[in-house]
């Protein structure tokens, strides 16, 4: 009976603090990884970063222009929403960027999402698409 105490007591501790980081702990700027705060400058130079997050594997930084990008433990984007100003044509494969130029020509990328099967676009017309690893159109998302 004591050890299932004991265990249930571990699982609930161990399920608060893993809560802790489900939604991020607020930083400040300085602790972001330093290939994140380069990737800002260098892709976003006019913006400044106004709020970052640090979560159990990742981290999280909103500009002052809205965008939020998220970054891997190491500081590699691994998401990048605009919201309603086009994502840099720069951090967008290639193949991609021609399939959208050439298929969607009055619509902007607006948010980039790496995905284990590759890459997710979201269009400012609300188109969502998919792309594998190597840039191929997949389909549209649901």
């Amino acid at each position: 009976m004591r050890t299932i105490k004991l265990l249930l007591i571990s699982l609930i501790l161990s399920l608060v603090s893993t809560n802790m980081y489900a939604d991020g702990i607020m930083i400040p700027v300085e602790q972001l990884p330093q290939a994140a705060k380069t990737f800002v400058k260098k892709y976003f130079p006019q913006n400044t970063i106004i709020y970052a997050e640090r979560e159990l594997l990742s981290y999280e930084a909103r500009l002052d222009d809205g965008t939020e990008i998220d970054f891997d433990r190491k500081g590699n984007w691994d998401k990048v929403d605009c919201q309603f100003n086009p994502v840099p044509s720069a951090i967008i494969p290639a193949p991609i960027l021609n399939y959208v130029q050439k298929t969607f020509p009055n619509a902007e990328i607006v948010k980039i999402d790496k995905e284990r099967h590759g890459y997710d676009i979201e269009l400012s017309n609300d188109i969502e698409l998919k792309f594998n690893k190597k840039g191929a159109f997949m389909g549209m998302d649901d």
